[in-house]
């Protein structure tokens, strides 16, 4: 069993940055982690991913060249880096943990799941 918390959301002005964290428990070392945001009125859609020893990356077009994913397996946590934020990147943000390497932008894939946490940016 894997229980994911995430932090670091907030209150941003446009093009400022925010680093969210995503602390699990259990051995999240062998799952592919991801992050996925849900803005208000619309579907919860993938932002980035990350394989089990960090060596791919997958990125939203939308997020790309701005969001930096990594992990840090010896202290179970993921980072989701965003840098020159939108007023569009307003959204719950989750994390996210399956099993296997397919279907790692698909949302059914995924096997655990935080509460989420809330960022905002304003224009």
């Amino acid at each position: 069993q894997v229980q994911l918390v995430e932090s670091g959301g907030g209150l941003v002005q446009a093009g400022g940055s925010l680093r969210l964290s995503c602390a699990a428990s259990g051995r999240t070392f062998s799952y592919v982690m991801g992050w996925f945001r849900q803005a208000p009125g619309k579907a919860r859609e993938f932002v980035a991913a990350m394989n089990r020893n960090g060596g791919s990356t997958y990125y939203a077009d939308s997020v790309k060249g701005r969001f930096t994913i990594s992990r840090d397996n010896a202290k179970n946590t993921l980072y989701l880096q965003m840098n020159s934020l939108k007023p569009e990147d307003t959204a719950v943000y989750y994390c996210a943990a399956k099993y296997g390497s397919m279907f790692i932008i698909e949302e059914s894939s995924y096997n655990y799941w935080g509460q989420g946490t809330q960022v905002t940016v304003s224009s």
